[in-house]
């Protein structure tokens, strides 16, 4: 089965396009400083109730360190499903799982820049403290994080997802068009799916239903589809 979540979900409305369209996740920003998605408190539990009602599971997406703030937050929404997309340290997955809810799924954004990973040196060290999933994203020369657009270097993704032992989502201006280039990763037998902002996006900003379906339907075709043949 292909996961496939959106991020940056602001109105209940978006949500309930989402699940029209057939999502499994969506992404709801908190603890993200200047983010044109960031939801206070109050807001981000109205969107997670709103997408538990629609069949989606909420994930908070957040950039904080603070292990007690985003506890808290989990605590006072209910969400289950945390995306640390910043450059927390391992030690702040160990905190959540040891301090968090007992059923947390800790998704650890892993940055690509250069043809690299900004985190090469810690991955055994977040399997060992708690990572359920990485999110393998791209990362600006600049240094920003995150619905960037910027697309994901297949050749780079595929390197580092042979170093992990837990499964895996792509991100990193993934649309409806670009699947067939990712082959070797949606054939891997760590993928688990994908992460999509920008792509489905209308001229509004807003998240649309008709586009949020186009790349569902795109890469759950792309991950059924025969791995491709290898050559020597």
């Amino acid at each position: 089965m292909t996961l496939v979540k959106f991020c940056g979900a602001v109105t209940r409305r978006e949500v309930r396009e989402l699940a029209g369209a057939g999502a499994d996740l969506v992404g709801l920003w908190h603890g993200v400083p200047g983010g044109r998605a960031e939801l206070p408190r109050d807001r981000l539990a109205v969107l997670a109730a709103t997408a538990r009602d629609s069949g989606l599971t909420p994930v908070l997406v957040t950039l904080s360190a603070d292990r007690d703030e985003v506890t808290a937050v989990l605590g006072a929404t209910g969400i289950r499903w945390v995306q640390l997309h910043g450059h927390q340290p391992p030690a702040m997955v160990r905190a959540l799982k040891r301090h968090g809810p007992p059923d947390l799924t800790v998704v650890k954004v892993l940055h690509l820049r250069g043809g690299g990973c900004l985190e090469s040196g810690l991955l055994s060290a977040y399997e060992r403290t708690g990572a359920d999933v990485f999110l393998l994203d791209s990362a600006t020369a600049d240094g920003i994080l995150g619905s960037t657009g910027r697309p994901l270097d297949a050749a780079a993704a595929a390197a580092l997802a042979g170093r992990l032992t837990r499964p895996f989502l792509l991100a990193g201006g993934l649309d409806a068009e670009n699947a067939p280039a990712y082959a070797s990763l949606t054939a891997h037998p760590r993928f688990l799916g994908v992460d999509v902002d920008s792509a489905a996006r209308g001229a509004s900003g807003r998240l649309d239903g008709a586009r949020a379906r186009a790349v569902r339907e795109a890469w759950t075709a792309a991950a059924l589809s025969p791995a491709p043949a290898r050559t020597e």
